[in-house]
């Protein structure tokens, strides 16, 4: 059973899975995250691989990653341990996305569109 630390983030493997292809999925959960802006990111990635021969894609990974108050939790599961690392990059960036512009959007005070009263109506030209 392999373990890498890093930032925050801890990535662990179970099964047969060999030091370059933690490595590899270590570098994109890493990448995912490296954008300005992102609070806090801590939490854990798990990786499997199976060893039937019968499973279609033996390769998956789960994770339950905390940004700033937000816990941000991804699965996926690929035919190989590359196929499984860029899916799991482009969800983890797209999850931390929306969170980083979650918070964004609760910051921002809602303006009405015009045809509810907000500026541009007549009564806002007859001031």
């Amino acid at each position: 059973m392999g373990h890498m630390a890093f930032s925050g983030i801890q990535v662990r493997a179970t099964g047969d899975v060999d030091a370059e292809a933690l490595g590899y999925v270590r570098a994109k959960v890493v990448a995912a995250f490296e954008r300005p802006g992102l609070p806090d990111v801590s939490g854990e990635v798990r990786v499997a691989h199976a060893t039937a021969q019968h499973v279609a894609q033996p390769w998956s990974a789960a994770a339950e990653i905390r940004v700033g108050d937000a816990l941000v939790v991804v699965h996926a599961q690929e035919a190989s341990a590359t196929e499984l690392a860029d899916r799991l990059q482009d969800r983890l960036r797209g999850r931390a996305d929306r969170v980083a512009h979650r918070g964004d959007e609760a910051r921002k005070a809602a303006t009405p569109p015009p045809w509810r009263g907000g500026p541009g109506t007549e009564t806002d030209a007859a001031e």
